[in-house]
């Protein structure tokens, strides 16, 4: 592919947004990842607006998983990481030299494929987040803050009743997500990101986080890598098809699946690659 210049990735990515949109949250330019000497992302760009669904599909190891970690930069801590282009958030330059790497990452929230509770009560998995970020500290504002959470998870009805009496890891695995969802909501990000959170749960409780992600995107943007062309149907307003580290396409739900331009998605979806 050739390269191209700054301000037609700019053009490239704006004609990708949704036409009634504010302005994106987060804007990615030229990314390049390196580990060691595996070029891992090539000139990767898009835009992230406020209230959207963007789901990540192609097959596995294209690179959607570290895309997803260089935005909160949970990739800084892997050893030989070279990373290049422009990642920005709310303006300003999330690699910069004056950015606290764990501050900037209380904007997000953090759902991985499967769910890891911690070894405490229910209660004390939603309350971390606010705890160690000083988010409710009047009486009362923690109870008020965890049964919020936990509603918004839709978990709240299920364990209303055994808060400080059972450990999250006791609860059934589709249960454990919605509590790590209702756990990354007590940070109270602006942005979520999920790994396939639906990639180790039954239908069942599948249907019930995607239906938690439609129900999030109205105050959250939301970023989710996922295997499953039904799911990113489903859940996403817009689709960014990655291939060999590359970004090869993006645009919005059924464009990509009834008219995708790349070959690389073309193939994707029709099952001829994976």
């Amino acid at each position: 592919m050739q390269q191209r210049s700054l301000s037609a990735l700019h053009h490239a990515a704006a004609q990708a947004a949704p036409p009634d949109r504010q302005p994106p949250i987060i804007e990615v330019r030229n990314l390049n990842v390196w580990y060691d000497t595996t070029h891992a992302l090539t000139d990767v760009s898009f835009d992230l607006y406020p209230g959207e669904v963007l789901a990540f599909i192609g097959p596995s190891g294209c690179g959607k998983s570290t895309a997803l970690r260089s935005l909160n930069r949970m990739l800084d801590d892997i050893r030989e990481i070279r990373i290049e282009g422009s990642i920005r958030m709310g303006g300003r330059d999330i690699y910069a030299p004056d950015i606290d790497p764990p501050v900037h990452r209380q904007r997000f929230g953090w759902v991985a494929q499967s769910p890891n509770p911690f070894p405490s009560s229910i209660y004390e998995n939603v309350a971390y987040g606010a705890r160690i970020h000083g988010l409710a500290s009047r009486p009362g504002e923690m109870d008020s803050l965890v049964e919020s959470c936990l509603r918004r998870a839709d978990l709240w009805d299920e364990v209303k009743d055994i808060l400080h009496a059972e450990a999250g890891g006791h609860l059934s695995v589709g249960q454990q997500q919605r509590l790590v969802i209702a756990r990354a909501l007590g940070f109270d990000p602006e942005v979520l990101l999920m790994d396939e959170p639906t990639g180790s749960i039954d239908p069942i409780a599948t249907r019930r986080v995607e239906q938690l992600i439609l129900d999030l995107r109205g105050t959250h943007a939301i970023i989710v890598v996922t295997h499953s062309m039904m799911e990113a149907r489903r859940i996403a307003d817009r689709v960014a098809m990655f291939y060999l580290g590359r970004l090869v396409e993006i645009g919005p739900v059924a464009q990509m699946f009834d008219h995708p331009r790349a070959v690389q998605t073309q193939n994707f979806i029709h099952g001829r690659t994976g």
